[in-house]
This record gives structure tokens, sequence and C-alpha cells, in this order.
């Protein structure tokens, strides 16, 4: 297939990967080109979105906000305007489900398929291409681009109609808010005692208590890495998401907003482009105790 693919972040670099292996003809487009020269060296033509969208059957987005997606999409030089009839437009990127919907509708007007995709997984799934994706949507536009998915992801699911594979991802974000606070307040706890926090997390992840937060991200912690496989400040916009989807159905949601909280301290003190492990730093800030 001629592929086009618009946002070559932490994720998106990988995952064009995988399908520039699988053999595919890619096209690229990312506001800091730097950040697409991994791919342009390994052969991606770097292209504007214009001439991307034209010449695409598959449009594939992994952008940062909605309002990128909103702008790169419906907007007056959206890729929209140019996408043939028949193609494809994939939106890996974690969004609202409003403007999931209202994208699905243009689209289809246009005759084109749109499919919302957030995925779940970070860098370490996007490398080694076991994301799980959550898709909103047709069945019969998912059949047709299932076999480029399946080259970065171990699962695939279509959740139902425009808007429920983001309203999926709100649940797994919601969840892993949850994981965040519990690994971090059990590493705390667990140094503070006088744990060795590496046995302890080896110990802990072989029962019910485990999490990818907990294996992966809290062993992150321990060593001090906070280098970004997921940024705070793109967590803190898809809690805000939540946030705002259990308001319009009157949900309440505490630890939800607990957790958003802690990490709007940790911007605060200068920690918005790390990764979503460095909530660790806000809570030592907090408690006047670090475990390193």
């Amino acid at each position: 297939m001629n592929i086009g693919w618009i946002g070559t972040g932490v994720m998106g670099v990988s995952m064009c990967k995988h399908i520039m292996k699988a053999g595919h003809k890619l096209r690229i487009f990312n506001r800091t080109i730097a950040k697409a020269q991994p791919l342009i060296e390994a052969g991606a033509e770097f292209v504007q979105p214009k001439e991307l969208a034209e010449k695409s059957d598959a449009v594939f987005l992994m952008l940062g906000y909605p309002k990128d997606v909103e702008q790169v999409v419906l907007g007056e030089q959206g890729i929209l305007n140019n996408m043939k009839k028949g193609a494809l437009l994939i939106d890996h990127t974690t969004s609202s489900p409003e403007l999931a919907e209202r994208i699905f509708k243009e689209a289809s007007e246009r005759g084109i398929d749109s499919i919302d995709a957030p995925v779940s997984g970070g860098d370490i799934g996007a490398r080694e291409g076991r994301l799980v994706v959550m898709c909103g949507g047709q069945q019969q536009a998912l059949d047709r681009i299932n076999e480029v998915l399946k080259v970065y992801s171990g699962n695939i699911q279509l959740m139902g109609n425009a808007g429920l594979g983001q309203h999926t991802k709100m649940v797994n974000q919601i969840v892993l808010a949850g994981n965040m606070i519990g690994t971090v307040e059990g590493l705390l706890y667990g140094h503070k005692c006088g744990l060795n926090l590496e046995q302890l997390i080896n110990t802990i992840k072989s029962g019910a208590a485990n999490s990818t937060a907990w294996s992966v991200l809290g062993l992150r912690m321990v060593k001090g890495d906070f280098e970004p496989g997921f940024y705070v400040e793109h967590f803190i916009k898809d809690l805000n998401i939540a946030i705002n989807e259990a308001n319009r159905m009157n949900l309440c949601l505490p630890g939800l907003a607990l957790v958003k909280q802690l990490y709007h301290a940790l911007v605060a003190q200068g920690g918005g482009r790390n990764g979503t492990q460095a909530l660790l730093l806000a809570l030592e800030t907090l408690n006047n105790h670090k475990i390193r």
C-alpha cells in the first residue's frame, strides 16, 4: 500500500519502521523534521501534508492533542480536502470521542473510511510490535487495513462505532492513573521501611498487584530513568479528556481527579516533558523523601 503517516514522535517512529519493514511505500510528515530523520534515512519520503494525502491509500495520524488532529484533518488546509475517495484515515492519537465522531461523519460524506484507533503499550510496545489498538468505526474499514495494523500490534479490537475507540482508551488511562499512583506510593513506602526496591518489584510482579506501571515503570523510577516513553503533558491531556467525558456522563471519579492534580504539580516542578513515571518526583517532594 501507499501509506502516509503524520506524526513521527516517540512511538510513531517505531510504528513506521514496522510498516517499512513489511514492504509498504511510506510518505511521512512531521512538524519537526529532525524527528523524522531516522525514517528518511531508512527510505521514507518526507512530503507536505497535501501531497501525502493526495498520494496515499491510507493516512495514519499519531499527533499530540485533539486540536492538532482537528487542524490537520478538518482545518482550512485539512487532509480530508485532498484524500482520494475510497482512502482510509486511521487516527492513532488519543483524542476526543466527539472529534472522532465528527471526523467520521465528514470523512463518510467524502467517501473516505475513518477509524479512531488509539493505542496502548508505550514506547516498548511500539518497538516490539505488540501494541493494543482500540478501534471505533466500521468492520469493513478495519478489514481493509487490518494487515497493516498487525505489523506493529499484538491485539486489535473493534469496540463499536466511531468514538468508542477513544472511549476505550479513556478507560485504559483511568486504570493506568490508578496503577501509577499505587506504584509510586508503594515504592515510597518500601524504601522508607528499608526494603530493597528491585527485589520488591520482582517479588510483587509475580502476584495479584502486578501491572506494567509496577514491573516496567517502577523499575525505571528506581533507576532514576525519567525519559519519556509517554510524555507527562500528553498524559494530562488524556486525563482532561477522561474527566470531561465523565462529567458529561454525570460520573464522579475522585481518584482520577487526584492523580491529575499530582501530575499538574509535577509540571509546576518542570516535569512536563518527562515520562509518566516521573510522578515519583512529585510525591518525593511532597514527602521530602527520595528513593534513590
